[in-house]
């Protein structure tokens, strides 16, 4: 006779990150990136979706003590937004359920028949991720939740590649901007932002090389080996090309300016507290990070900003967060934010409060945002020279500010543990949104 293993779970209202992991990220510009100039080319192969998926869900497990306990799960939620086009595999929920035992046999698998999905936003997959788990947690339909997010890119050329990111955007009105829409509708946002006097070009090469210095000193990150000064993201490398087919917006985005197309993943275990009490952990405990809010927005795909200038979806998304949180920008010591591009950094600034309109660029100009300033921004190099695979920029933000909190971070460690943090997560030309607020325990 057949009988039910589900037990019945009560509406919760805490949810806390128990910990995770982040796969390094890799691809064009990598040391570890195994292209024709590779030694090991010919020998050995990239890691494949399968494999990373299954390499961050085993580690995610045992960074956090769950190896052997994987059965406490309720829950697993994927971010992936193109792995049916890059690496021809959808379904991706039931994929994380068979990673736990991925090229295993005769292996019990303790995750089978629990609950799995894939979740879609774009680049704002992984962020969608976590959200979803952790609604899961507050509604009481789980107690703890394995949220992973996963991406492959490197498995089509440059051109190809833009034209399946260009999905992400309005693509049957936007795709025609060029065969790289994505940099081109950022560089159509610089034009206006520049004519505007917003921010300056300058400025931007200022973040770019904020970022490259960050990832400099992460061995995770997929520029950690490449070194770029403010005078080469300036214009002053002959590599640093200005790369658009577009004439009318070529002049406003270097390549410097651009996020890396990266394979990477990243996961990340929540428990309410009734999940805690199940890994003997309690609410104070010194492992954990409390989400204390996260919020979504999103825009019509059909209509373009009337302000170029502001970001508006992120900023609705980050001001819900902060409200429930019930924190002020100011009260923030560390964020994570959607660095596709320099510009989108900027106006990342004046989304999330910490830059009132207009004034983006005294942050960067000032050092504000450098991992010595006032209020350090994508510690690890964000997506500039971190790395950006699609799906796992989301969850690796949050982690990335879990990270910090519990000083993990190594030569790129905030000097002062952050109390505070915040993320925004961002999925296409600012179409989704998701943001959070961290505090630590």
């Amino acid at each position: 006779m057949f009988r039910s293993s589900v037990t019945h779970l009560q509406r919760a209202s805490c949810v806390f990150i128990v910990g995770g992991h982040i796969t390094p990220f890799v691809g064009k510009g990598s040391k570890l990136f195994i292209d024709k100039k590779h030694p090991d080319f010919g020998k050995k192969q990239n890691m494949t979706l399968e494999e990373i998926l299954a390499t961050t869900v085993q580690r995610t497990m045992e960074n956090t003590g769950l190896k052997g306990k994987e059965d406490v799960v309720d829950h697993v939620v994927v971010g992936n937004f193109l792995g049916a086009l890059f690496s021809n595999q959808g379904h991706l929920g039931p994929a994380a359920i068979g990673s736990l035992t991925y090229g295993q046999t005769g292996v019990k698998n303790p995750l089978m028949y629990k609950p799995a999905l894939r979740v879609e936003g774009a680049c704002a997959s992984g962020g969608l991720a976590v959200m979803t788990a952790a609604n899961a947690l507050k509604a009481g339909s789980a107690d703890i939740a394995l949220a992973v997010g996963v991406e492959v890119q490197t498995t089509a050329s440059a051109r190809v590649g833009g034209d399946y990111l260009a999905r992400a955007a309005d693509y049957r009105r936007q795709r025609k901007l060029d065969d790289f829409t994505f940099p081109c509708l950022f560089a159509k946002r610089m034009k206006y932002i520049v004519e505007h006097k917003h921010f300056t070009m300058e400025d931007t090469a200022r973040v770019a090389a904020k970022a490259y210095a960050n990832g400099n000193k992460n061995p995770l990150a997929h520029m950690h080996t490449r070194k770029m000064t403010f005078e080469e993201c300036n214009g002053e490398d002959p590599s640093n090309v200005k790369f658009l087919g577009n004439e009318t917006y070529k002049e406003y985005l270097r390549m410097s300016d651009c996020s890396q197309v990266s394979d990477g993943g990243a996961g990340v275990v929540l428990a309410n507290e009734e999940g805690l009490k199940k890994i003997g952990l309690s609410p104070n405990d010194s492992r954990l990070v409390e989400i204390k809010s996260i919020a979504c927005a999103s825009s019509s795909l059909y209509e373009d900003p009337e302000d170029a200038c502001c970001m508006f979806t992120s900023r609705q998304a980050a001001q819900k967060a902060l409200s429930m949180a019930n924190v002020k920008p100011s009260d923030l010591n560390v964020a994570e934010v959607h660095d596709c591009f320099t510009i989108a950094e900027l106006l990342m600034y004046e989304a999330l409060g910490i830059a009132e309109y207009g004034h983006a660029k005294d942050l960067i100009r000032n050092g504000d945002t450098t991992l010595e300033g006032r209020i350090p921004v994508n510690t690890g190099g964000g997506l500039l020279a971190f790395g950006h695979p699609v799906g796992a920029t989301g969850v690796k933000q949050i982690m990335e500010v879990y990270r910090q909190m519990k000083g993990q971070c190594e030569a790129y460690q905030m000097k002062k543990i952050p109390a505070l943090g915040a993320t925004l997560n961002m999925g296409g030309d600012d179409k989704t949104a998701v943001s959070t607020v961290l505090q630590n325990i």
